[in-house]
């Protein structure tokens, strides 16, 4: 200024010639929350504490392993249940050591393996506890998990695998809690939802009750998927003596085997006398460790082999919530956020656990009552898609498309950050054209990658910010900048009709 110079000579001022840009904030950052092996690093405790992680090596130093699943077997003595196995002429049922269900497990580690599986990145884990010898999952500890993550800016996504070990109500409790989180506390983020039960077919009205019980709040920041997935993330390596409730049972079984073929082994009922027995030295060439044991078993009897197999299948059963969360990041990445979801295939997926026929989906994708529920089906020829891309508000001309949902989280959130450096600025002219130009150049790339429709920019958005055009003078008085943005967030092709006529012959 004139004003400060007192000595003569030439001075430079530089000014800004252009705006402060806006940032696009990450899109793909989800947040998991469940039970696990350990919650350490380096000696400093990670339970109940947001954590980032970016790869699966990560998780396991961080947060351990797999959990000791313990299954026993009896033989099935009701004709209308399906064999988990057999053994000679008999059927077996495999069931969960204490008769516990197959859905009360700790999901939360095989889901993470499934979410890198299928293009997962970084991503955020809330521990809220170890594993217990007998699972006991706590609706409370959930909820805990998610109050934890309102300080978290960076998470996009919230996914929780461990809420299908609830019983129904509390599953769902949980779910309207994380739909909460999403829409009403934190509004920056958008919740991935499992079906409880979603292995069960359209018939015993898994969708039925999930829509029924779920409520109408704040359903267009989330999306649900149906059904649950047959994956190949548990390999035959992984299962052993230790998935055994009982291993005298397991060695009386095998005997029997033996003894029914009718050509019994000396060396084999000396193996199998080993099964089972602790007091065995292992040092000595007459033992075999249970490395061993286990390999020669399964080489040679049919029975092991079967059950092994049958709980292989057990574990591989799990909800598609952290799957598709691998989906949208790796979508995000290759395509952006505005790409739809859906027509992708999944990785480690063996099947769905229900086929769904197009008469099936109808239902499914267009509801009276909204709340559309995406399905995972297969395809001949193509694998396991994702053939779904709507939110569960599926009526709302607005928010029916996941896609618009997590467009418009994303430049909120940008927007939202980049203005942050002009409060308590002067409310003046200068302002107004500095926001509207950084909110032109941020929109107009968006469009130029293909995020909004539109033949030009004009056409894709606009904005608005100005004395007697957003704001009034009391508006100005009061302190008070406001900002108009109108955009035309791209849509997907959900229905493609192509009109078929006949013409009259040409020569």
């Amino acid at each position: 200024m004139a004003g400060a110079y007192k000595t003569p000579g030439v001075y430079i001022v530089e000014k800004n010639a252009f705006p402060n840009s806006v940032v696009e904030v990450a899109t793909a950052v989800p947040a998991f929350i469940g039970y696990t092996q350990i919650a350490d690093n380096k000696g400093s405790s990670l339970t109940n504490k947001p954590w980032r992680i970016t790869s699966l090596a990560e998780f396991k130093n961080y947060f351990g392993g797999e959990s000791a699943d313990v299954f026993e077997f009896a033989k099935n003595t009701d004709a209308n249940l399906p064999n988990d196995f057999k053994s000679g002429a008999d059927g077996y049922i495999l069931k969960r050591k204490n008769s516990k269900p197959d859905t009360e497990r700790y999901f939360l580690y095989r889901s993470i393996q499934l979410f890198f599986q299928n293009g997962g990145g970084p991503c955020y884990i809330v521990s809220i506890g170890g594993y217990a010898s007998d699972p006991s999952i706590q609706k409370a500890d959930l909820e805990r998990g998610i109050d934890l993550l309102l300080k978290e800016q960076e998470p996009t996504m919230l996914v929780i695998p461990d809420a299908m070990a609830l019983s129904e109500a509390d599953a769902i409790a949980l779910q309207q809690a994380s739909l909460k989180h999403c829409g009403y506390q934190m509004k920056n983020r958008f919740a991935i939802l499992d079906v409880y039960e979603g292995y069960k077919e359209l018939t015993d009205n898994p969708v039925k009750s999930f829509r029924d019980d779920l409520g109408i709040n704040f359903l267009n920041y989330g999306a649900a998927y149906y059904p649950w997935l047959n994956t190949s993330i548990v390999e035959t390596a992984d299962v052993g003596f230790a998935n055994f409730a009982d291993l005298s049972a397991l060695k009386q079984l095998l005997l029997d085997e033996l003894s029914a073929s009718g050509n019994p082994s000396t060396d084999l009922s000396a193996i199998l006398g080993q099964v089972g027995d602790a007091s065995r030295d292992t040092t000595q060439k007459t033992y075999l460790d249970d490395e061993e044991l286990h390999k020669i078993l399964f080489a040679v009897s049919a029975s092991y082999s079967n059950i092994l197999l049958a709980i292989k299948r057990k574990l591989n059963l799990l909800p598609p919530a952290a799957a598709m969360a691998g989906v949208y990041t790796m979508v995000d990445n290759a395509r952006g956020v505005w790409k739809a979801p859906a027509n992708v295939s999944l990785a480690s997926v063996i099947s769905p656990t229900v086929n769904i026929t197009h008469d099936d989906q109808e239902d499914l994708n267009v509801t009276t009552a909204g709340k559309s529920v995406n399905a995972i089906r297969a395809f001949v020829g193509e694998g396991t898609l994702v053939w779904g891309a709507r939110t569960l508000d599926g009526n709302s001309l607005d928010w029916r498309y996941i896609n618009v949902r997590r467009t418009m989280i994303m430049i909120e959130e940008s927007l939202r950050l980049a203005t942050k450096a002009y409060v308590f600025e002067p409310n003046v002219s200068g302002t107004w054209v500095t926001i509207r130009g950084m909110a032109n150049n941020f929109l107009t790339g968006i469009w130029k990658r293909g995020g909004l429709a539109g033949a030009s920019p004009e056409d894709a958005f606009s904005v608005s910010v100005g004395l007697g055009e957003t704001m009034t003078p009391e508006d100005i008085l009061e302190g008070i900048l406001r900002v108009s943005i109108l955009v035309a967030v791209s849509r997907p092709a959900e229905f493609i009709e192509i009109t078929f006529q006949q013409q009259m012959q040409k020569s």
